[in-house]
């Protein structure tokens, strides 16, 4: 966790400012992380900064679609926001302070992105958050 404090400092930053616009924070054991829900701003979903998920809705335990499905690259059931951005937590505790510069040069929010691929892959099956695997 220390090596992704540089992040998870950027997120309690946003965090504290959603909370100051009505948004609410708990400790997540089970995703590693200080989840922030109903954070007013952005398209909706979830955003991952370090152990921070920043939140528009009010359970991380909604179903979604994968990035492969929404882009219209086959059908695929729908997988929990919670598992998705746990894959994240994780990507971040390893990489760190690389997390953001190598998620910028993997192609950032899309279907094309290592990260993102990896994040469903770990919500569909429980396995498989790292980004450098075979099947990614």
């Amino acid at each position: 966790m220390a090596w992704a404090l540089p992040n998870t400092a950027l997120g309690l930053i946003a965090g504290g400012v959603c909370l100051a616009r009505g948004a609410h924070a708990h400790v997540s054991t089970r995703d590693l992380a200080i989840v922030f829900h109903g954070v007013p701003f952005g398209p909706g979903g979830a955003l991952t900064l370090g152990n921070v998920i920043l939140h528009t809705g009010h359970t991380l335990d909604e179903p979604c679609q994968t990035y492969a499905h929404r882009a219209g690259h086959g059908e695929q059931p729908r997988i929990l926001l919670a598992d998705h951005e746990r894959a994240h937590v994780y990507q971040y505790m390893v990489l760190g302070v690389l997390f953001l510069p190598l998620y910028g040069l993997c192609g950032g929010i899309s279907v094309r992105n290592r990260f993102e691929r990896a994040a469903d892959c770990y919500a569909l099956h429980g396995a498989g958050w790292w980004p450098w695997t075979r099947s990614q």
